[in-house]
């Protein structure tokens, strides 16, 4: 069962994060557009799966395509709803993989079922940290008017910043040096120092991006990191002498 839902997550972070253009979701109320979301999401569940030939995967789909209709038409778009739609993407994801737990072992990766287990599920954590993290915290901010320093910065710095940071801690979590994730706050700390010293309204801005963005990106990461630990252990044959 685990490893078709780690299937799943894995079509899903490409299809939802990577592969969704900001032009798909700026015009999702299209049902043409919707319906080539839904054929993304379809084609790339069915490759992560190893399977063409399964109605449960087109049902998947499908539920997904309901899902979003849903939230395009509530024209809800904070960070609740954003939340509230990847809860009921994860939902339907975790009922298949409990419904029909078998897909993966009869799809065509079976036979590599641990390796490619593993690499999937390191490409979704760091997807979902690093792209679902962007668009969260994007959502949590724009309940805030930037202050003017912000505003002067570079166009796009602090996206940039966001996905470096929270790469670095999904790195750190998995390579086991989670203590370290504690230069990176001192780091940031001491770089933003001269622009929030003496203004509150950029301090407050600041604070509350940085701990958003460090808490998605600890959550998630540890999140990953549990569930390779209920996966098999990878053999890997030690060097010929």
């Amino acid at each position: 069962m685990l490893e078709t839902f780690i299937a799943l997550l894995f079509a899903h972070a490409l299809a939802d994060f990577v592969f969704q253009t900001k032009w798909m979701v700026d015009h999702k109320k299209k049902p043409t557009t919707l319906l080539t979301h839904g054929a993304v999401v379809l084609v790339f569940s069915q490759l992560a799966m190893g399977r063409i030939d399964s109605v449960e995967i087109i049902i998947l789909a499908a539920a997904h395509l309901v899902i979003d209709w849903v939230k395009t038409r509530s024209n809800q778009d904070g960070l609740a709803a954003y939340l509230i739609d990847q809860a009921a993407h994860f939902a339907t994801i975790i009922t298949l993989a409990v419904v029909a737990p078998q897909l993966w072992s009869t799809g065509w990766w079976a036979a590599q079922s641990a390796s490619i287990s593993h690499a999937m599920l390191l490409i979704s954590g760091f997807i979902l940290t690093t792209r679902a993290g962007a668009f969260a915290i994007g959502k949590l901010m724009d309940q805030h008017s930037p202050p003017a320093d912000e505003q002067d910065g570079l166009p796009a710095g602090g996206l940039s910043i966001g996905y470096l940071e929270r790469g670095l801690i999904f790195v750190l979590v998995i390579a086991g040096q989670a203590a370290s994730i504690g230069f990176l706050i001192a780091a940031k700390s001491i770089l933003r120092f001269g622009t929030v010293n003496e203004n509150r309204a950029a301090s407050e801005y600041v604070i509350i991006g940085t701990l958003a963005s460090f808490g998605w990106a600890i959550l998630v990461s540890l999140t990953t990191v549990w569930l390779q630990s209920l996966l098999p252990a990878l053999e890997i044959a030690p060097p010929r002498p």
